[in-house]
């Protein structure tokens, strides 16, 4: 059993309040070979093959080869989108707009120049084995399940021991590809060709540019203004070498409270030289820093301004009203839903009664077919439903299959994120949209069926298969923002099916990941260097490399995939939010507070952390550190040895 990281943790044994025993898992899919793909002479960081052949692991499950290198085929329209903080559900923060007034035809007004606000990340969790080779059950099979406990701020891991890793490879020297821009002008870049902006916190404006920009309008006191955030990093800051690299971690990699197993890359952001590396290639458990990966391949394959539709068509007889799911897990009932912003069932429920006409309602079919395979994953733990970290994975689901959005919402602070979840999520929203469409009694039940074809653009009204209504998610941007920001394990599942759709492949756990692996390649990374069971992290079959994470920072921030910046929003900030906000308070790693921007991972043994830092000398790095043979009963001296690592990378010039 293991748990991941969260941004409350309460005093005792586990730190939630939810849980259950562990159990014994499935067989999982084998992990990454320990022998890489080999590099090609003089070019150590890329494939003698690459262009030529697909990169990376076998699709798994008969899915064909995906084209290596093609052009991303996703482009994103003129449709202002905004960003909400994530979860602020009573008084907003300083610096965010308020999401909730975004309605239909009230696009916030954003302009370029307007770069994200930074808010915290609650919780998150991570779940043992994958499967392999197994053709997906169908859903909703198996028995009853329970969820397991979650980090606790006093408690040490609980779960069970990780499985054996694969042993290190020799470590291989990396070319870190492409020529990086100021990360600053690129989120300013990414922003503005989606029409995005949000306030900035006042100290950020040095990182992310000196534009005046009036504050949102808030009846609440101001909050006081946080560390200084990643300020003005310098492109002309001297470069950190390899050697003063290597003299200020090579003593902190080896603290015993990491335990036998530490990979580690660091790499400077504008450059794209590598700085040091200690098993950089070597495929470690990453928790719920996978979440890096799901939030990069979504951007890529679906665009930042992308939106999920759910739509209702008509059914085969008069009144009957089907409900098509397409995956948007923030979908709410009316303004009471958990997330802020999100589309709404009622105004789908308006528009259907508008387009019906004179024709009532009889009743509600439920089409969530678009999501294929298992609604758990197969390897993971029997107590991951009650839990309240996760959820089934379906295509239609409201408020990420929270059982009571509104109390879920009240009362996160208490519950530290957790919430009951619903056991059939997409039925119990058709009800809930039944009810809105004024059915009662047996007439709001429904079933799960399929839509039928629309007869074409000429059918009359009310035709079977003639849409209805139509709704749509929070922009792509906002939802990656949301999961990184809040660990949000429910949205990277459906994020990572998105990227299954966007490539043609089932919206499944195993069509996510065989996806991921082919965004991956595309973006000319060593896809060969990550093999996921999930999108979220809850898997500790994953196996993602130190390098490979850096890598996909760098990419994000080096102006060639300007939709990729995006990531960037909803990391958290040592000393100031998510979970790094009770971090970098000893004197030993004070230095990165501030300025350590990062995501992390925790399960039982396993610690993770991959962002940025701003060095003494304003010099961008990127880092990604990988222990997954920690000591039991150490999480607390294992963070700080974390911090320890990265704050060393800020307080010194490292030449």
């Amino acid at each position: 059993m293991g748990r991941e990281d969260s941004h409350y943790r309460p005093e005792g044994v586990d730190g939630r309040k939810f849980g259950g025993p562990g159990s014994g898992g499935a067989t999982g899919r084998v992990p990454v070979p320990d022998a890489q793909l080999p590099r090609a002479p003089g070019d150590p960081g890329r494939r003698p093959d690459a262009g030529s052949a697909p990169v990376g692991r076998a699709n798994p499950q008969q899915y064909g080869p995906d084209p290596v290198g093609r052009p991303n085929p996703q482009r994103y329209g003129p449709e202002p989108v905004g960003r909400a903080h994530p979860q602020s559900y009573g008084p907003e923060p300083v610096g965010r707009p308020n999401p909730q007034q975004y309605g239909p035809g009230h696009p916030p007004q954003y302009g370029p120049g307007h770069p994200p606000q930074f808010g915290p990340e609650p919780v998150g969790r991570a779940r043992p084995e994958q499967f392999a080779g197994r053709a997906e059950p169908q859903p909703y099979g198996g028995g009853q399940v329970s969820w397991p406990d979650q980090d606790g701020r006093g408690g040490g891991p609980v779960g069970r021991a990780a499985p054996p890793a694969a042993p290190e490879p020799p470590p291989a020297r990396r070319r870190r590809r492409l020529p990086l821009a100021v990360l600053a002008s690129v989120l300013i870049v990414v922003l503005a060709a989606v029409g995005l902006a949000v306030v900035r916190p006042g100290p950020v404006a040095g990182w992310l540019g000196s534009e005046a920009v009036a504050p949102a309008a808030s009846a609440q006191a101001p909050e006081p203004d946080p560390p200084a955030v990643l300020a003005g990093p310098d492109p002309n800051a001297p470069v950190p070498s390899a050697d003063g690299v290597r003299a200020a971690l090579d003593p902190l990699v080896r603290a015993a409270a990491l335990g036998d197993r530490v990979n580690v890359s660091v790499a400077d952001v504008t450059t794209g030289k590598a700085l040091y590396g200690s098993g950089q290639d070597a495929p470690t458990v990453p928790a719920s820093v996978t979440k890096l990966a799901t939030a990069v391949t979504v951007l890529a394959a679906r665009g930042p301004a992308y939106r999920i539709p759910t739509r209702a068509v008509a059914g085969a007889t008069p009144g009957e009203v089907v409900i098509v799911g397409g995956g948007d897990p923030t979908l709410a009932v009316d303004k009471n839903g958990f997330y802020p912003g999100a589309a709404r069932l009622d105004d789908l429920a308006a528009q259907v009664r508008k387009a019906l006409g004179g024709t009532a309602p009889t009743r509600v079919i439920v089409d969530s077919s678009l999501f294929s395979g298992p609604v758990y994953e197969p390897g993971w733990d029997d107590d991951i439903p009650t839990g309240g970290f996760g959820a089934p994975i379906t295509a239609l689901m409201t408020d990420g299959a929270r059982r009571d959005a509104e109390a879920a919402r009240k009362n996160f602070d208490d519950t530290h994120g957790a919430a009951e979840r619903v056991s059939q999520p997409d039925l119990t929203a058709g009800r809930q949209f039944a009810r809105l469409l004024g059915l009662s009694g047996d007439a709001a039940e429904v079933k799960r069926g399929s839509a039928p074809a629309a007869s074409g653009a000429s059918a009359a009204a009310g035709a079977p298969g003639t849409e209805l209504g139509k709704v749509q998610s929070l922009p792509m941007v906002r939802l990656v923002d949301i999961m990184i920001s809040d660990s949000d394990n429910v949205i990277a599942e459906t994020l990572a099916r998105q990227v299954a759709l966007a490539r043609n492949k089932p919206a499944s756990f195993v069509g996510g990941a065989a996806a991921t692996d082919a965004v991956i390649g595309e973006l000319g990374l060593p896809a060969d260097e990550i093999s996921l069971a999930d999108g979220s992290g809850l898997s500790r079959t994953n196996r993602i490399s130190p390098s490979l994470l850096t890598d996909l920072i760098t990419l994000a921030g080096n102006g060639s995939h300007p939709e990729l910046a995006a990531i960037f929003g909803g990391l958290p900030v040592g000393g100031w939010s998510g979970t790094l906000d009770d971090r970098y308070q000893a004197a030993v790693t004070k230095a990165g507070a501030g300025v350590v921007r990062a995501k992390t991972g925790t399960l039982s043994r396993v610690n993770a952390i991959a962002g940025l830092v701003t060095t003494a000398d304003g010099r961008l790095l990127t880092f990604a550190v990988l222990t997954d043979q920690a000591p039991e009963g150490t999480l607390d001296a294992t963070r700080q040895a974390l911090d320890r690592i990265t704050s060393a990378l800020a307080g010194c010039g490292c030449r």
